[in-house]
């Protein structure tokens, strides 16, 4: 059995080879005072324009302060789970400056943002609110996260309803077929990563009203960046509190790392109470907590940083397009730019790599369906005009030859 699975392994990942997206990973140093620069390890610097550092927040110096500092008075590690000392000061911190960038009661503090999503839907899904004959009806947009898609399937007896991507008339049409009494929760996410388009949030709440369904927001690619104090774009919208939990991650736009829920206080407690993937695991570092405060606290009162952000990735866009560039209409901070191809895509990145000193992460099947293979730019802050004339340039040499042939 041992080496039949082998051999299951090895003919997959042939497979996966011979479709051209095999994952290979490119070991980078991220240089803290050059950011958006990084390291090879030969030394050479490579320009990044793939990073989930959305602000350059991972660079800042109040941010490493507060590690340093936390680090050299509680240790590195956690110790222990929440409940087995693994709560410090910093984590209860934490979770009240959450629940307040949200404007929600409550927050609770996960390992990472898959594990929020995953943890928090499972665990109010496997709930029987209306009792074992009356089952959850979950409705979830198309284009969702694989962590919200793997919280979903680790429900047991729900019934599972696909609406077409922010499609509200699809949505409408599923909610009124379900039954009129039965717990209903629609997922959604607010900024789609990949397609760089944002959902109608204020529609999806009417529904949910109209026909009495919880609402679970995934705020991820949003939080830090939207709204006056960086609240998502529930907050930017005026809906924050018509959602009744929004999840967001410390990884990105804050540049540390752990992924959260907020929400009503009672709602919070039984996920904190009942959810696996919080109860057994160790807590995140007190160090990695306090820098995640800090650049919290920053981000909020830095409206500035938000105000860049989007005249940057608007300055891009306009330079992609303006050079004939494949640049695919985006409404958000991310910029994609369609391939459609899977080892073109990966050869592409590899190309930008080697001759010109700039990486952008090639986005192949699954993360995006076969034929959308594209590279996912994400401007900073930090990215210069002359590093965006640099990257158009290289972008032009590798593409446009191409296309017109």
């Amino acid at each position: 059995m041992r080496s039949d699975f082998r051999a299951f392994c090895a003919d997959a990942l042939a497979d996966i080879q011979a479709q051209g997206r095999y994952r290979r990973f490119t070991p980078l140093a991220k240089q803290a005072a050059r950011f958006p620069y990084y390291r090879r390890p030969d030394g050479r610097e490579v320009l990044v324009w793939s990073a989930n550092d959305y602000l350059g927040m991972g660079n800042h110096n109040v941010v490493i302060e507060a590690a340093c500092e936390a680090a050299r008075a509680m240790g590195a590690g956690a110790g222990g789970t929440r409940n087995i000392g693994g709560t410090s000061p910093a984590h209860v911190a934490l979770e009240a400056e959450l629940a307040a960038l949200h404007a929600k009661p409550a927050a609770l503090l996960f390992t990472s943002g898959f594990v929020s999503n995953q943890a928090a839907l499972a665990t109010i899904l496997n709930s029987r609110p209306a009792g074992p004959e009356r089952p959850w009806h979950v409705f979830s947009d198309e284009k969702n996260h694989a962590s919200m898609i793997a919280g979903i399937k680790g429900a047991r007896g729900i019934v599972c309803h696909i609406f077409r991507h922010n499609d509200l008339a699809h949505l409408e049409t599923l909610l009124a077929a379900a039954p009129a009494d039965a717990p209903k929760l629609i997922a959604f996410e607010s900024v789609y990563s990949m397609d760089a388009d944002i959902a109608p949030l204020p529609g999806l709440c009417d529904l949910a009203e109209r026909f009495g369904a919880m609402t679970y927001l995934d705020e991820v690619h949003a939080v830090g960046m939207y709204g006056a104090h960086g609240g998502g774009v529930s907050e930017r919208d005026g809906v924050a509190h018509r959602i009744d939990l929004i999840e967001g991650t410390l990884a990105k736009a804050f540049g540390c790392h752990g992924g959260y829920v907020a929400g009503d206080a009672t709602v919070i407690d039984y996920i904190r109470s009942a959810a696996p993937g919080f109860i057994f695991t160790t807590s995140l570092p007190p160090m990695i907590a306090a820098a995640a405060l800090a650049s919290l606290r920053h981000v909020r009162a830095t409206p500035a940083l938000r105000s860049t952000l989007f005249e940057r990735a608007g300055a891009l866009k306009a330079r992609l397009a303006a050079a004939g560039l494949p640049v695919i209409p985006s409404v958000s901070h991310i910029v994609p730019v369609h391939v459609g191809e899977a080892a073109r895509c990966f050869a592409i990145s590899e190309r930008l790599l080697a001759e010109f000193g700039m990486y952008a992460t090639p986005i192949n099947y699954p993360t995006v369906p076969r034929g959308q293979e594209r590279l996912r730019l994400t401007p900073t802050p930090l990215h210069t005009d002359a590093m965006m004339d640099q990257l158009v340039a290289a972008l032009s040499t590798i593409l446009l030859p191409a296309r017109a042939a």
